[in-house]
C-alpha cells in the first residue's frame, strides 16, 4: 500500500508543536467567541477617509488566503511617488483578553510547515473576516508615504481608512510579468489604470532598494525548499525564490515600518522593534570573504559587506544563496526588543536601518497586533495600552515564541526532506557548511535545498567551508539527516 507521507508529516508537525510549547488547536473559549463573530468590522462610525476606489491590489505567495496588506501608488511632481500601504484592521475584531487574542499571544505567529498550517488567528477570521479579501470593503491602517526620484523616503502619514481589495495577485505570476518573462496576470487588465499603476509600483521600489543598498543594506539571498506532493507521496522539493514582485513588497514594507517606528517615537508612545545586533562573529565574516579573493574591514561594516556581496552574486549566482545562508547564520538572530520613549534600541544590521518594527501582518503575527494597537493610541491621542513592563516582557516572549516555531517548521521541513532521502543512503554529494558550534556542526547539500548534521569529520572546518560528504542516516521521525565527511 502506497505510504501517506502527508498524514505522516501532519502528525509529526502536532507532536512537534507541543513539545516545542506551542498550541496546534484554539481552545473551547476562542471557539466560542470565534462561533459569536459573524461579520467584518462595522463601517459606521469608524475612519472618514474613504479610499475604497483607490486601486489597491493585493501581492502575496499563491496560496496565501491570510491577506494583510494592499498596495497603491501614485504620481506626483518632480519624479516624487507616493506609495499607500493599507494594513488590515485585525484589532477591530481580536481585542485584547479575549480567548483568542491568549492564543495569538501564547503562539505570537502563525506556524507553516510542510503539511499543516497552524494559524494564529482562527482562519474564519484570518482569511475572512480580517483579510482585505478581493471585492470586500474592510477597515485599514493605512501608511502613506512619498518617495524621492533617487528612492529616498520624504513625507508621510498614518491614519485609518476604508479600503477595498481590487485584484488578488500573486507573486510568481506578477514577477515573471514585471520581469518581462511572461504575459501581465489576468486579474490586472479588467481593472482599468492597474497595470500602469503596478508598473509606477515597481519602479518606485527598485529605486527604494537601491537606495538600501548604497546605504548598506545586505544582498542576502537564501534557498526556502516547499514540499511538492503527488497525491499523498512527497516528490520533490521545490526552491522558491525572489523576484520582483517580491522584491516590490518587501522594500514597500521595510519603509512603512520604519515610519510606524518614527510615528510612535515622535507620539511618546512605546514600541516593540525588531533588531539584528551587530555582528559577533564578524571575524569568520571576513574569513569568508577573504577566502573569495575579498578585504573586509577588522570591524563590522555593512556597506562593505554588501560591496562583497553584490560581488560575489554577480560572479557565482548558483552558489550565491548558500554563500548568503553561511553570512546569514554568522550575523545573528533577528529579536523583539521594547523601545520605551526616550531609549535607544540597537538597529537592524541586515537592512541598514535604525528604526524598524513589524507592523504590516497582524493576522500572521502577534508583535504586528501589539504594535496595532499601539498606532491606534498615537491616532487617538490615548496612552499606551501596554504597561512598559508588560511590553518588554512580550518583546521577550515574542522572541522565544518565535525562534521555537522556526524549529517546528525546519523539523517537520526535515522530516520532508528525510522522507526523499531515504533511498538515497551511501550517496556522495557536495555541501557547505552552515552552523558550527559546540551543539554540532551542520552542512547544506549544494544540489538540493537540504541541510543535516555532520556527524563525523567537523575538525577544523568551520561555517562557509565547501566539503564533500556521504549520507550516512535519515530519521523521518525526528527529523534528523546525518552526513560524514569525505
Amino acid at each position: 500500500m502506497d505510504r501517506n507521507d502527508t498524514a505522516l508529516l501532519q502528525n509529526i508537525a502536532r507532536r512537534v508543536m507541543v513539545e516545542r510549547g506551542l498550541l496546534p488547536d484554539f481552545s473551547d473559549e476562542a471557539l466560542a467567541e470565534l462561533g459569536g463573530t459573524q461579520t467584518p468590522a462595522a463601517m459606521d462610525g469608524n475612519p472618514d477617509r474613504d479610499l475604497r476606489d483607490l486601486l489597491w491590489a493585493s501581492i502575496d505567495n499563491d496560496d496565501s488566503r491570510d491577506l494583510d496588506q494592499l498596495t497603491v501608488a501614485e504620481a506626483m511632481p518632480g519624479d516624487k511617488v507616493k506609495i499607500s500601504v493599507a494594513v488590515a484592521d485585525v484589532d477591530a475584531l481580536v481585542k485584547d483578553g479575549s480567548a483568542i487574542n491568549e492564543h495569538a499571544q501564547h503562539n505570537t505567529t502563525s506556524v507553516y510547515t510542510a503539511a499543516e498550517i497552524f494559524p494564529m488567528l482562527p482562519e474564519k477570521l484570518s482569511t475572512d473576516l480580517t483579510s482585505l479579501n478581493l471585492d470586500e470593503d474592510r477597515l485599514a491602517i493605512v501608511i502613506e508615504m512619498v518617495i524621492g526620484a533617487d528612492g529616498s523616503l520624504g513625507d508621510s502619514a498614518v491614519y485609518p481608512a476604508r479600503v477595498r481589495n481590487h485584484a488578488k495577485l500573486a507573486y510568481n505570476s506578477v514577477g515573471a510579468w514585471l520581469e518581462g518573462n511572461a504575459s501581465m496576470p489576468a486579474a490586472i487588465a479588467p481593472i482599468s489604470g492597474l497595470e500602469a499603476n503596478l508598473r509606477l509600483q515597481d519602479s518606485a521600489a527598485q529605486k527604494m532598494k537601491t537606495f538600501r543598498h548604497v546605504h548598506g543594506a545586505l544582498s542576502l539571498e537564501t534557498i526556502e525548499a516547499k514540499p511538492i506532493f503527488e497525491g499523498e507521496q512527497i516528490s520533490s522539493l521545490e526552491v522558491e525564490t525572489k523576484n520582483r514582485a517580491t522584491e516590490l513588497i518587501e522594500d514597500f514594507m521595510i519603509a512603512a515600518n520604519g515610519v510606524i517606528a518614527r510615528y510612535l517615537a515622535s507620539a511618546g508612545l512605546p514600541c516593540i522593534r525588531r533588531v539584528v545586533r551587530t555582528p559577533k562573529r564578524w571575524d569568520r565574516i571576513v574569513e569568508v570573504a577573504a577566502q573569495n579573493g575579498f578585504t573586509l574591514p577588522g570591524n563590522p561594516d555593512a556597506k562593505a559587506l554588501e560591496q562583497f556581496l553584490t560581488k560575489q552574486k554577480a560572479a557565482d549566482p548558483l552558489r550565491f544563496p548558500d554563500l548568503s545562508l553561511s553570512i546569514i547564520k554568522l550575523l545573528g538572530a533577528g529579536e523583539y526588543v521594547a523601545e520605551l520613549p526616550g531609549g535607544s534600541a540597537p538597529g537592524h544590521f541586515g537592512l541598514a536601518v535604525r528604526d524598524y518594527a513589524h507592523s504590516t501582518a497582524p493576522n500572521r503575527r502577534f508583535p504586528d497586533l501589539i504594535t496595532q494597537r499601539l498606532l491606534k493610541a498615537a491616532i487617538h491621542k490615548a496612552p499606551s495600552p501596554y504597561p512598559d513592563d508588560e511590553l518588554q516582557a512580550l518583546a521577550t516572549h515574542c522572541t522565544e515564541a518565535e525562534d521555537e516555531a522556526n524549529r517546528v517548521e525546519r523539523q517537520v521541513g526535515k522530516s520532508a526532506a528525510a522522507l526523499l532521502l531515504e533511498s538515497r543512503i551511501g550517496e556522495h554529494f557536495d555541501a557547505m557548511v552552515t552552523g558550527a558550534s559546540d551543539v554540532g556542526t551542520w552542512v547544506r547539500l549544494l544540489d538540493m535545498p537540504v541541510e543535516g548534521k555532520l556527524v563525523r569529520g567537523a575538525n577544523g572546518i568551520d561555517v562557509g567551508d565547501r566539503i564533500h560528504v556521504k549520507l550516512t542516516e535519515v530519521d523521518v521521525e525526528r527529523g534528523f539527516i546525518d552526513f560524514v565527511r569525505v
